[in-house]
């Protein structure tokens, strides 16, 4: 190969929008070759395997975790399946790449976690975000004391979406709801920047089927730095972020979940902004990601550690407890 690296052998779980992302972004990558791909159905597996040209297609998951030709297997399944989809892949020896949010909840995450570090086997949250070019670089003005310490930091997005009770983003049998579909992208953002919060609050509206269609939360956090958010289905939000800290801000232009520029500017008024585009649609950076882990041998990322992971579940919990809102999965 081009690259002189050894080729990883994917496999995809569903045939989704998120899916065919994915699948895209693999054509990317000279040392990854998408190997099958398993759907509910045989007529979408077929679909998907002859518009991604994939040898090995099946109508059930079990038989692509099985299976010796496959090394990682990236879950794309809606959010209540992903514990137990994940968990497939590993009891199958697969390495997983799962899609956000890595679970439904806490105890879910725990328990997969648990499982993979067991079987000694790489398990990571798809957090795409993290690294694309502009989110690496980011990272480095922070740690580098760019704008000094961050004091606070505000984010939304949100797209108007057509009510339909039976949609995965408002079906309650889905864990449907804006919060753990986009919310989870500046919680997300914010732990990658500050850690976990020490106190959170929000509030939302339901949609027809109980879950949130909008929310806005604030978090707290032990160095005193403060984080306002609002994600919505019910209009379209400006989707960019803005980081103060006590020697400047940096501007995430939109949108916050694949920047291309930032503009960082200094207590006097000075302004530098840089544009770093991302491969293709964004989504090969992470792939890249787990393609190097493996070949390293590590079974966890240092950029999206399972510990972080799991802490990001528990603040999500943590923000909708208090609006009762529960899915099966809360009850198991």
């Amino acid at each position: 190969m081009s690259s002189g690296r050894t080729e990883t052998r994917w496999g995809i779980l569903g045939t989704g929008l998120i899916a065919h992302a994915f699948a895209e972004a693999l054509r990317l990558l000279p040392d990854a070759r998408l190997m099958a791909v398993a759907s509910r159905t045989a007529e979408r597996a077929d679909a998907f395997a002859r518009e991604f040209d994939v040898p090995l297609r099946f109508d059930r998951y079990e038989s692509l975790a099985d299976r010796v030709e496959v090394d990682v297997v990236y879950v794309a399944t809606p959010h209540a399946s992903h514990a137990r989809d994940a968990s497939l892949a590993l009891r199958g020896g697969k390495a997983v790449l799962c899609e956000k949010p890595l679970t439904v909840n806490a105890d879910e995450a725990e328990r997969l976690i648990e499982e993979a570090r067991r079987r000694r086997l790489f398990l990571m949250e798809a957090m795409w975000t993290r690294f694309i070019p502009a989110v690496v670089r980011l990272r480095e003005w922070i740690a580098s004391g760019a704008i000094g310490e961050i004091r606070l930091l505000t984010a939304d997005l949100g797209w108007q979406r057509a009510f339909d009770a039976q949609h995965r983003l408002f079906n309650p049998e889905l864990a449907g709801g804006a919060l753990l579909d986009t919310g989870v992208y500046p919680v997300s953002f914010a732990s990658m920047l500050l850690g976990s919060p020490v106190d959170v609050c929000g509030v939302m509206h339901p949609a027809p089927t109980g879950v949130d269609t909008q929310c806005a939360v604030s978090m707290r956090y032990a160095s005193g730095a403060l984080v306002a958010f609002a994600t919505s289905f019910e209009c379209d939000l400006p989707g960019d972020a803005m980081i103060l800290g006590t020697e400047g801000r940096i501007h995430v232009h939109r949108p916050v979940f694949a920047p291309v520029t930032l503009t960082r500017r200094s207590p006097g008024g000075t302004e530098e902004t840089v544009e770093l585009p991302y491969l293709g649609n964004g989504y090969a950076h992470e792939a890249m990601e787990v393609m190097d882990c493996l070949r390293a041998g590590r079974t966890e990322s240092d950029v999206m550690p399972l510990d972080e992971s799991l802490s990001i579940m528990k603040t999500l919990d943590a923000i909708r407890e208090p609006w009762g809102l529960r899915y099966a999965a809360d009850e198991a």
